[in-house]
């Protein structure tokens, strides 16, 4: 059924932080060389172990023992700038995301027989969002995020000189965590401050990784990776603070109040399509292609387990989204090796569903780094990408009160984020 108790949503129950990578939240971004790249030719490079995020198979390509260890730092221009038809009193929104770490780890083990093992830890799911708490969107988040983290043991086995399969098993640790104003004074005569409505939760959930790398000869690769939806589960009480006896009257009526609320999303699958050829020593070229499964995470599963229970589907109309990137690598010497890439990503939403929690737009990556290596057993890597979003315009409603809906628009100017990552990997 459609979400049916907008009232329960109109004091933002179900405010889910999410931002602006890959189209929608699923960051190609884990602190490797990949970013330099744009993730051009990701499923099909297997030049190292965190060929592990990008594609299983390559880690039949791979020999000895390899480690890689990366770092990476997230940080953007999102500011809401309101327009004259904002009807909420407060400041400005501020930068909604400064700095964000991250990082990730993969090792990769050759056997005997053509197979190899390996196991990584990485995050690739999810951002956060940190409004300034008095800025006038406050009643639709102040601040949230969504964050998921993959362990992934996996198994690798080389068919022959042309084709590698591989699987990986993902233990999924997910993680939401929002919180946003009530008003408290929704019709002007109470002179009540704004109370307070957080959530927060995290669940553990598996999915799995596929992935076939073709070399129909020497220097010319083509990889397909596959992977899996996973279904997590959020469930919770809400930690309501400070509410008058409006909002609390209202919540107390529809059953809010010492509710067990239950979130269900689903973490897209997706589909990669990579080649990389080997030009001559020096040059080589990538390309990649992925599709993305966003229409299934758009539809949130929401019940209240109460004396006045509810169960619905809130639909975001979330769409699927397309990734196209081209890159090229070029070896000045032994020693250095430079990557570049250009990408364009589509959107998850259209301009009229784009939300305040939800700022994701169409964008251009545009990425290079270099490749030092140290001796012939050890390399690092420093990447930098400029992830280009431009003007999101966003015209948002709440229902309450009635005569006069809290209404928030205006836009994103200029909206980007930059990532700098770093890596070194060793091999033995």
């Amino acid at each position: 059924m459609k979400f049916a108790f907008a009232p329960v949503l109109a004091v933002g129950v179900f405010a889910l932080p999410v931002s602006a990578m890959a189209g929608g939240i699923m960051l190609y971004e884990v602190g490797t060389d990949n970013v330099g790249l744009a993730n051009a030719g990701a499923a099909a490079r297997a030049q190292g172990p965190s060929t592990l995020a990008s594609n299983v198979a390559g880690m039949a390509l791979l020999k000895g023992t390899q480690i890689t260890a990366a770092g990476q730092l997230l940080h953007s221009n999102l500011e809401f700038h309101t327009d004259s038809d904002t009807n909420i009193d407060g400041g400005n929104s501020g930068n909604a995301l400064e700095w964000l770490p991250g990082g990730s780890f993969f090792v990769t083990q050759e056997l005997n027989d053509g197979w190899s093992v390996g196991f990584a830890a990485y995050g690739d799911f999810g951002l956060s969002l940190n409004y300034d708490n008095d800025w006038q969107g406050r009643y639709f988040l102040q601040n949230g995020t969504i964050a998921g983290m993959t362990l992934m043991p996996s198994v690798a086995y080389r068919i022959n000189d042309q084709w590698a399969v591989g699987l990986g098993v993902r233990a999924f640790y997910a993680a939401l965590d929002s919180k946003l104003a009530v008003d408290n004074d929704p019709y002007g005569v109470l002179d009540r401050p704004d109370g307070r409505m957080k959530y927060k939760d995290n669940d553990w959930a598996l999915g799995g990784n596929l992935g076939v790398i073709y070399e129909p000869r020497e220097g010319t690769r083509l990889g397909l990776s596959y992977t899996s939806e996973i279904h997590v589960k959020f469930e919770d009480r809400m930690d309501l603070e400070g509410l008058g006896p409006v909002a609390t009257t209202a919540l107390s009526n529809r059953g809010v109040l010492d509710a067990n609320t239950q979130l269900d999303m689903n973490v897209p699958q997706t589909l990669t399509l990579s080649l990389f050829q080997q030009l001559d020593s020096q040059w080589a070229l990538l390309a990649s292609l992925n599709w993305q499964d966003w229409s299934r995470f758009g539809e949130i599963g929401i019940d209240l387990d109460s004396p006045n229970p509810h169960s619905a589907t809130l639909e975001a109309d979330y769409k699927d989204t397309w990734h196209a990137s081209v890159g090229a690598q070029y070896r000045f010497d032994p020693q250095w090796l430079w990557n570049m890439g250009l990408g364009y990503d589509s959107s998850a939403v259209s301009d009229h569903n784009r939300t305040l929690t939800v700022p994701m737009s169409d964008n251009w990556r545009l990425g290079t780094g270099f490749t030092y290596s140290l001796d012939k057993n050890t390399d690092i890597n420093f990447s930098y990408e400029l992830v280009w979003m431009g003007d999101m315009p966003i015209d948002q409603q709440k229902p309450l009160p009635a005569n006069d809906p809290k209404r928030v628009s205006g836009e994103f100017d200029d909206a980007w984020i930059q990532a700098f990552a770093a890596s070194a990997t060793w091999r033995f």
